[in-house]
């Protein structure tokens, strides 16, 4: 461990670790706080993205494998006191690691090209819990990339952060694109774009999935704008068999995601799976 412990929640270091919990000094500094045991292991499976590492007494010697990666790597491993923590976390049940980490954006004609099959892209999402969790399904259904257009949540937040899981770290996330541009650039890269909206004419059982798809995610009170709806091949349903109104922002991305996954994997034009 680097140093004594820290235990001044008002030192100098424990103050420039915080204000990255704030946008405008994370996007000043290009860093971002990674969370966790999960979060804090696949970051440092990156090489040059952790900055740093903050873990409690406890934490030091749960997650031993983990801080030996970092000081194996020439890290600084600081030892926090629990009110430190306490104080770096964004969590009310701080798990004690804690990463400083650089920002893994890549741009947008770096993450979209021609060899991309699938593609999530989040117009005007807001919410970083959904925001991370559309991140953390699409890297379970095998996309090749995902998108924040310059209205949506920063996938830096904190929320966001925990809730991909990890997921942040295992694809291209890029971010800042207006969607116009965003849209350009996934058919210029000979995928198919489908707008995922209640007011779709055609439903996941009509569409043909086989080919390299972008799915377009919108605001989850009020979905996606005429506007963003005019950019897309097709306007696309999640059908709804039983009673319910309609479903989340995350449900129906997993929905329509692993309906083109599976439609890819199997190798020709195939419907795609009914809900239960």
């Amino acid at each position: 461990m680097a140093g004594s412990e820290l235990t001044n929640i008002k030192s100098p270091r424990v103050k420039a670790v915080r204000r990255l919990t704030k946008r405008a000094f994370r996007d000043r500094d290009r860093s971002f706080l990674a969370e966790g045991p999960q979060a804090v292991r696949e970051a440092l499976a990156l090489e040059g993205v952790v900055v740093e590492l903050f873990a409690t007494a406890e934490a030091e010697q749960r997650h031993a494998d983990i801080v030996a990666t970092a000081a194996a790597a020439g890290l600084a491993v600081h030892r926090a006191s629990g009110e430190v923590m306490a104080e770096l976390a964004q969590t009310v049940t701080p798990q004690g690691l804690l990463a400083v980490c650089r920002f893994v954006h890549v741009p947008l004609e770096g993450a979209v090209t021609a060899d991309a099959r699938l593609v999530a892209v989040l117009a005007h999402v807001r919410d970083p819990g959904n925001a991370g969790t559309v991140l953390r399904t699409a890297d379970a259904a095998g996309a090749d990339a995902v998108v924040f257009t310059d209205a949506s949540v920063d996938p830096y937040n904190g929320k966001c952060v925990r809730a991909s899981a990890g997921s942040l770290f295992h694809l291209p996330v890029t971010t800042g694109a207006p969607v116009a541009q965003a849209v350009q650039r996934l058919k210029d890269a000979g995928l198919r774009v489908l707008a995922a909206d209640g007011a779709g004419k055609q439903t996941l059982d009509d569409v043909d999935l086989s080919g390299p798809t972008a799915w377009i995610f919108g605001n989850e009170a009020w979905g996606l704008p005429a506007e963003i709806l005019s950019l897309a091949d097709e306007v696309v349903r999640v059908p709804i068999y039983g009673r319910a109104e309609s479903l989340n922002l995350a449900t129906a991305a997993a929905v329509c995601l692993y309906a083109s996954a599976r439609s890819q994997r199997a190798g020709s034009p195939s419907p795609a799976p009914r809900l239960p």
